[in-house]
C-alpha cells in the first residue's frame, strides 16, 4: 500500500534541503520522488520505470545529497547518463541543492570538453561526477580518476544508453566500480538486454513503476495534422504563422533532414538553429544558451541531441517527421507542459506515417484528435519577418531574451497561383509591410496562454514535476 506524504521532511529529507526545494517553487513530492527516495534512503537496490517528466532527477539526487560524506574528497557517487546535455542538466540541478550542502562538490564529464581542464578539476576532488560513458571510459584508462569509493550508482536513461550503443562501455565502468554499492536504475522501458543487466549487476532491487501517459495527457494537448510529404515544409510553416509559438522545438529524423529544414526556416524569416549529434560541443552549448534565453524562437533537433532537455517555455513541439514507436513520442512532447504548465504537441501525418500513429495511439491509449491546415502553397510568401521589438510590444511575456532585428529573405514561391493576402492593407502601403501585419496582427493565443503559467518569466513558482 503505497501512503501519501505530504512533504520532502517526510520522506527522510532534512530540513536544509527541504528548504532549498521550497526557494525553487517545490513542495510536494511527486509520485516518483514519493516511492524512490524511501527505498534509496534505506541503502537499497532500485528499478524505476518512469516516463520524462515525472520528477526522476530528484528521486536519485535528494537521497545522494543526504548520503554523502562532505569530509571525503573521494567520488562517492556516480551518475551515468547517456547525453552530454542530460548530464549538465543533472549537474546543474546538483549545484542548485549544493548551495544547502557545505563541503560537496559535483563535476560534469562528457565527451567534447577540454580533457586538461577535466582533470584539473577532478584533482580538487569531487564527491559526485555527472558522466557520459565514453568519457568516463577515457579518464579510466588515463587514470585521471579512480572509482573504488563508489558507493553509489545512477544509471540513468538505461534504455536510451542501450539505443544509443552503450551497453558494453556501461558493463566496463561496472567491473570498475566495488560490487558492494548501491546501484539505481532508470528507465522508461525495460527492454530484454536492460533486464540482463539488472539481473547480473544489481542486489534484489525493488522495483517501481510509474505510469507517465496520464501526465502527457492531462497537461499536453494532442494534434495531428494530416499532410502530405511534398506539403509538409509549407504545413509546417503555415502552422507557425497560427500558432505563434514563445519558445518551439521542431523534431527530424535525422540530422540530414534538420539541417535541411533549419535552413529552409532560417530562408523564410523564422528565428530558428539546429541540435544534433554533429554540431562541436561548444556549438551546442551556445544553441541551447540562446535557446534558455528565448533569443532564439525555434529548434530544428534530432531525439538524440534533444533526449533529456528540459527548458522553461517550451509552449510547442511539432512532430516534423512522426516518431516510429510510443515511448519515443512520449519523450518528445515530454519537453512541453513542464512546471504545471499548458503545451501543445502537433504531429505531421503523412498517409505512409498511418501505421506510426496507430502503434502511437495505441501505445498511450488514447485517438489524438484529426485535423487539417490550409497549406502554404496556395498563399502568397510570408516575405519578410517582423521585428521583435514589435512581439516585446504587443507581448510582456518576450522579456527573457534581447534580440537584433535580422532582415530575411522572401518566402520562395511554390510554383502555384498565389492569392494576394493585402485586403486590408492601405493603397500606399508596400507588399512587404502588408504582409508583414497580416502575419501578425492576430494576438498570440500561446503566448497569452504561457503567460498565465508564468512561461519564460524570471521568478516563476515551480513544481516538482518539473524535475
Amino acid at each position: 500500500m503505497v501512503i501519501n506524504l505530504d512533504n520532502f521532511q517526510a520522506l527522510g529529507i532534512s530540513a536544509k534541503l527541504s528548504a532549498a526545494l521550497k526557494s525553487q517553487g517545490i513542495t510536494e513530492p511527486t509520485p516518483v520522488q514519493e516511492r524512490v527516495i524511501p527505498i534509496v534512503l534505506n541503502k537499497r537496490d532500485v528499478i524505476a520505470q518512469a516516463q520524462t517528466g515525472t520528477g526522476k532527477t530528484f528521486a536519485f539526487v535528494l537521497p545522494i545529497l543526504e548520503m554523502i560524506n562532505p569530509q571525503k574528497g573521494d567520488i562517492q557517487a556516480l551518475i551515468l547518463t547517456p547525453t552530454r546535455e542530460l548530464a549538465l542538466q543533472i549537474t546543474a540541478e546538483v549545484k542548485k541543492m549544493l548551495k544547502s550542502v557545505e563541503g560537496v562538490n559535483v563535476l560534469a564529464v562528457y565527451g567534447g570538453q577540454d580533457v586538461v581542464q577535466q582533470m584539473r578539476k577532478l584533482k580538487g576532488g569531487r564527491q559526485i561526477v555527472v558522466a557520459t560513458p565514453g568519457r568516463l571510459l577515457d579518464h579510466l584508462r588515463r587514470e585521471t580518476l579512480t572509482l573504488s569509493k563508489v558507493a553509489m550508482l545512477v544509471l540513468d536513461e538505461a534504455d536510451q544508453m542501450l539505443h544509443m550503443g552503450f551497453l558494453s562501455d556501461v558493463e566496463e565502468i561496472l567491473h570498475k566500480i566495488p560490487s558492494k554499492r548501491q546501484t539505481m536504475l532508470f528507465s522508461a522501458t525495460m527492454p530484454q538486454q536492460i533486464k540482463k543487466l539488472v539481473a547480473k549487476y544489481m542486489r534484489s532491487p525493488e522495483e517501481i513503476r510509474i505510469k507517465g501517459t496520464q501526465i502527457t495527457l492531462d497537461e499536453i494537448k494532442q494534434i495531428v495534422v494530416e499532410t502530405t510529404d511534398r506539403a509538409k515544409q509549407a504545413t509546417l510553416f503555415a502552422l507557425l504563422d497560427q500558432h505563434r509559438p514563445y519558445l518551439a522545438l521542431i523534431f527530424c529524423r535525422t540530422k540530414l533532414r534538420a539541417i535541411k529544414l533549419n535552413s529552409e526556416l532560417q530562408e523564410n524569416g523564422y528565428d530558428s538553429d539546429e541540435l544534433h549529434g554533429d554540431l562541436s560541443q561548444g556549438k551546442r552549448e551556445q544553441v541551447m544558451k540562446r535557446f534558455r534565453e528565448a533569443k532564439l524562437q525555434f529548434l530544428v533537433a534530432t531525439d538524440v541531441a534533444a533526449r533529456g532537455l528540459d527548458v522553461e517555455g517550451v509552449t510547442h513541439i511539432y512532430n516534423y517527421d512522426i516518431p516510429h514507436d510510443a515511448e519515443s513520442y512520449i519523450h518528445r512532447i515530454g519537453r512541453t507542459g513542464r512546471a504545471g504548465g499548458e503545451g501543445i504537441a502537433v504531429t505531421l501525418v503523412a498517409p505512409k506515417d498511418q501505421r506510426y500513429l496507430e502503434l502511437i495511439e495505441k501505445g498511450i491509449k488514447a485517438t489524438l484528435k484529426k485535423s487539417r491546415t490550409e497549406s502554404q502553397q496556395d498563399k502568397k510568401p510570408a516575405g519578410e519577418k517582423k521585428t521583435v521589438q514589435d512581439d516585446k510590444d504587443k507581448n510582456p511575456r518576450f522579456k527573457r531574451g534581447v534580440k537584433t532585428e535580422k532582415t530575411s529573405t522572401p518566402r520562395k514561391s511554390t510554383g502555384k497561383t498565389n492569392t494576394t493576402r493585402t485586403s486590408n492593407a492601405k493603397t500606399n502601403t508596400t507588399q512587404k509591410d502588408t504582409i508583414k501585419k497580416d502575419r501578425f496582427k492576430a494576438k498570440p493565443t500561446s503566448w497569452a496562454k504561457a503567460g498565465k503559467k508564468g512561461h519564460g518569466t524570471k521568478g516563476q513558482q515551480k513544481t516538482s514535476r518539473s524535475r
